[in-house]
């Protein structure tokens, strides 16, 4: 395995001592799987994304999709991957054996596409995206369009998309202005134009299966009056077969700073007065249908953002072993040979913490994906219950943590390379780029820093968060039987004592109806709300290391030491800094809010 994509004894840590993947076996659903097969899976997935993900992720960087007599053009590498994709099975793979699918645990699938995302973030991202518009229309459509629509989409014949923002609104969805209106036949012509829609136009499949935000004529003002459909660029006959081409026309391509061979597109629906769309659901019930494809969203975009990270940390890993410059502080002598610049404490502290954040978050996610399950196949509906509502709990640090820290650690990787790092002879500056764009894919941090504060942690009066607080102070707990865990659990413990206090106020604040003054510091909020995840997750790690290193493989000692030093850094120096965090938040420092726009 290329270690520049993701270590292999690390993703076996998580999966088989951490996470316990093997348990989920023991699940009616997953029954006939082993970890043989879920290894021959992940053997699959590393194969292909070596092969013909990660080649040509420069080459598409370079060569980033032009706009063509009002169509967009690929590079020629990019069909080829995806296919290899599809007919590996990664389409369905968590879908039954009798339509085709591996059944596979999303937690397995979550991690075989961990490879893609750090292999060519944006050839990947063509899938991401038709995965969750398929996944939507199964959940939500009727039957004839998921015979229309979802079988092709499985297939991996028609891609799909989310088309959400509209130039003058961004991410106030309250404000689309694009309409539906009613035909005949049953059917709806939209109008409106939309922007930054990623996978919106390319020439990978036979059709595009657009899902439209879009009002009704009786549509209430805000977000209670959006509706959702499917608008395909192709429209399909009964029998399957592709008709005319729908009215929806490529208006241009937007070129950004990563992600470059994903398209970014602007459309217009209706400039002829017959753009063809399907109702989806209920009318003005949209948003609610959309959440699921965009809380889906947000968990890839929080994935591509570690593996973003990870990708960097690996590659400055090894350039730092092989790379020789200068001597030790203490070796005066210039005829002595130069050291690798890994034997340099300052480039060790910058590999250390790319290694706490890009671990710790890719723990993060593979847990969320495991919580996934979790939600489907326990036996007992209450605890299915549970896992939904902390998986909704955590869905907004799962997304926007890794965006910021695991951008950071692309930020550190360049600082390793030194000169190099910045120059597009290395790959570490595109990793940058390609990261730069998480923080707002999905939404913002500051818009995931509302969702959190301004919602989850009260829904169900608390429940998800109490829940979460319980498996924290578990987690502490068997640290204790630990001594040599003691001074990593300690800070966490106290960020968790203070955090709750501090959340109960703020709630405080938002019953009593000062919702701007409780809201106004909702993004260090999310801040030290993700830093606490964290650690919790880090102390989960360092308990499984100590078990590892005291009775495992010697052969494995060095790993376990590496893990345990990693948590350490994490929770005795970023742990601890957020007290000063909360210290803003309990005094309800307005230095932000209070600022007048005259004054800059």
């Amino acid at each position: 395995m290329s270690e520049t994509l993701l270590s292999a004894r690390n993703l076996a840590f998580e999966l088989y001592e951490v996470l316990d993947a093997e348990a989920l076996t023991r699940r009616e659903r997953f029954a006939e799987h082993s970890r043989e097969t879920f290894d021959a899976a992940l053997g699959t997935a590393r194969g292909i994304a070596e092969r013909l993900f990660a080649p040509h992720n420069r080459k598409h960087d370079e060569h980033e999709p032009q706009y063509v007599e009002g169509a967009a053009t690929l590079i020629p590498e990019v069909k080829p991957a995806l296919q290899a994709f599809i007919e590996a099975g990664f389409f369905t793979a968590t879908r039954d054996f009798e339509a085709g699918g591996m059944q596979l645990p999303h937690l397995l699938s979550q991690a075989c596409f961990a490879h893609f995302q750090a292999a060519n973030i944006a050839t990947a991202s063509y899938a991401m995206l038709t995965l969750g518009a398929a996944n939507l229309i199964e959940a939500f459509g009727d039957a004839t369009q998921k015979r229309r629509f979802l079988q092709p989409m499985l297939d991996g014949r028609f891609f799909g998309t989310m088309a959400l923002t509209e130039a003058h609104a961004g991410s106030s969805l309250a404000d689309i202005r694009s309409r539906a209106e009613p035909a005949a036949d049953g059917s709806y012509r939209l109008k409106g134009n939309k922007i930054f829609i990623s996978a919106g136009d390319h020439p990978l499949t036979e059709n595009i299966v657009h899902l439209v935000l879009a009002r009704l004529p009786d549509a209430p003002a805000g977000v209670k009056g959006i509706s959702l459909f499917i608008v395909p660029k192709f429209l399909v006959n009964d029998d399957g077969s592709l008709g005319q081409r729908n009215d929806v026309l490529l208006a241009g391509l937007l070129h950004k700073m990563g992600w470059r061979g994903t398209t970014s597109t602007a459309l217009n629906f209706g400039d002829n007065g017959a753009c063809v769309g399907y109702l989806v659901g209920k009318p003005h019930a949209g948003l609610s249908y959309m959440f699921q494809m965009m809380n889906e969203a947000r968990i890839g975009v929080g994935m591509g953002a570690v593996m973003l990270g990870y990708a960097g940390y690996l590659y400055s890993l090894d350039y730092a072993r092989q790379r020789p410059q200068g001597r030790l502080p203490d070796g005066k002598n210039p005829a002595s040979g130069q050291v690798p610049i890994i034997a340099h404490a300052d480039v060790r502290r910058m590999l250390l913490a790319q290694k706490a954040y890009v671990e710790g978050a890719f723990d993060l996610g593979l847990y969320a994906a495991r919580l996934f399950d979790d939600t489907q196949t326990l036996g007992d509906a209450g605890e299915r219950e549970q896992a939904l509502r902390l998986l909704d709990l955590l869905t907004p640090v799962v997304k926007s943590w890794p965006s910021t820290y695991c951008l950071k650690a692309n930020e550190l990787a360049i600082q390793v390379l030194g000169g190099h790092g910045y120059t597009r002879e290395y790959p570490v500056e595109q990793y940058y780029r390609d990261n730069r764009l998480n923080p707002i894919h999905e939404g913002t941090h500051g818009i995931q820093s509302l969702d959190l504060l301004g919602r989850k942690v009260a829904q169900h009066d608390g429940a998800a968060l109490k829940h979460l607080l319980r498996l924290i102070q578990d987690c502490c707990q068997r640290a204790s039987r630990h001594a040599a865990l003691d001074a990593l659990r300690r800070p966490l413990e106290q960020l968790l004592a203070r955090l709750s206090r501090v959340t109960l106020d703020l709630l405080g604040e938002l019953m009593q109806g000062r919702i701007n003054q409780g809201l106004a510091d909702s993004a260090l909020y999310l801040k030290v709300f993700g830093h606490t995840v964290i650690g919790w997750r880090w102390l989960e790690q360092a308990i499984h290391a100590e078990q590892g290193r005291l009775g495992g493989n010697p052969a494995d000692a060095d790993f376990y030491r590496g893990k345990l030093q990693a948590a350490r850094y994490f929770l005795l120096r970023e742990v601890p800094g957020c007290q000063h965090d909360l210290d803003l938040l309990e005094q309800r420092d307005d230095t932000c809010l209070a600022m007048e726009q005259a004054w800059f």
